[in-house]
């Protein structure tokens, strides 16, 4: 697991902070999307009732590899458990047919979510400025307004003298920017409950899996190549997070229509982490204490290896905890309803 990662999640009971601006987000204002963008995700990312989604027929695929580590990777980059055991053993495993996100889910749809909802901010909008709703802002004394500018949206300009209009108007400039992107710091029982609200689901691992891989088993979403420019790894992001607005890669793209399902920020899937069918392995982690997490993040970097980014690639977090770089999509039965 990546450093970013282990060193920036938040206990479940700290990962949804009462905002620092008021105590929850709520408003009878609709949210409006940034009018910058990618041209894949513009008509989707910012339709909180209408998410487009991609269908994934029944079939078979093929489940996990047999890959070995043969260059003793795991020591050369120091990564904590042994590699691809834990995708063992390959083989091929029938689903049902069913809808998964196109997108990851982002900003401006978890917040529509949250406003329609009532429920407390994700702890980083709290402190980032993206949490603030400009009826708070236009209620507030001018010098906590002005110090948010510069402390929490980090201004780059003199907020000390700025009128309220003018605060405000740049504010809401800074959050449109923010809307296409991934959201994260969500804990998997949020996410899960963004999903029920939507009449949807985490997709499980398996679903992930073939949603990314394609019916043949390909290594990454694009084919069997790593390539570093195809998808977000953090050195080429817009964001100094790492990540980048959903599905700004075209070709980040799987054979089924899924974008970012490699690189851009990990996601939570609905399985608990244990051994595939036909495996021995033995793992003090197996059973109901991890859930799955998938793809990879932008934070991860490129020089981390392409590992991280393949479709098989099986990674863990503590369901309680809200990861910096950990976000999610959601899945459906083709008759539109979660299991």
């Amino acid at each position: 697991m990546n450093k970013r990662y282990l060193h920036g999640v938040l206990a479940a009971c700290f990962a949804f902070s009462m905002s620092a601006y008021g105590k929850t987000i709520a408003s009878d204002n609709k949210v409006q999307p940034s009018s910058k963008t990618s041209s894949a995700a513009s008509t989707a990312y910012g339709d909180a009732k209408n998410i487009a989604m991609v269908l994934v027929p029944a079939g078979a695929f093929i489940l996990g590899s047999d890959k070995v580590d043969s260059e003793d990777l795991q020591k050369q980059y120091g990564i904590e458990k042994p590699i691809f055991v834990d995708e063992h053993p390959q083989q091929k495993m029938y689903l049902d047919a069913f809808m998964i996100d196109t997108f990851e889910v982002s900003n401006i749809q978890f917040k529509e979510f949250i406003l329609q909802t009532k429920r407390l901010l994700p702890f980083e909008w709290g402190h980032n400025g993206y949490g603030l709703t400009m009826e708070e802002a236009a209620r507030m004394k001018i010098d906590r307004l002005r110090k948010i500018g510069a402390e929490d949206f980090k201004l780059d300009m003199d907020t000390r003298k700025m009128s309220r209009k003018a605060l405000m108007d740049v504010m809401q400039k800074a959050q449109a920017k923010r809307d296409a992107f991934p959201v994260t710091g969500i804990s998997w029982d949020y996410a899960n409950e963004y999903c029920q609200w939507h009449g949807q689901r985490l997709p499980s691992e398996a679903e992930w899996e073939k949603a990314a891989r394609g019916p043949t088993g390909l290594e990454f979403p694009w084919g069997n190549e790593w390539n570093v420019t195809k998808t977000s790894t953090g050195d080429n992001s817009e964001s100094e997070e790492g990540y980048a607005p959903v599905g700004s890669y075209p070709q980040n793209k799987s054979q089924y229509g899924a974008y970012d399902m490699a690189g851009n920020v990990w996601e939570w899937t609905a399985s608990w982490y244990d051994r595939y069918p036909g495996s021995t392995l033995e793992n003090k982690d197996f059973g109901q204490n991890f859930k799955v997490i998938r793809g990879g993040a932008g934070s991860v970097g490129h020089y981390a290896l392409s590992y991280f980014f393949r479709s098989a690639t099986r990674q863990i977090a503590d369901p309680r905890m809200a990861g910096e770089d950990l976000g999610f999509r959601c899945a459906m039965d083709v008759a539109g309803k979660a299991n």
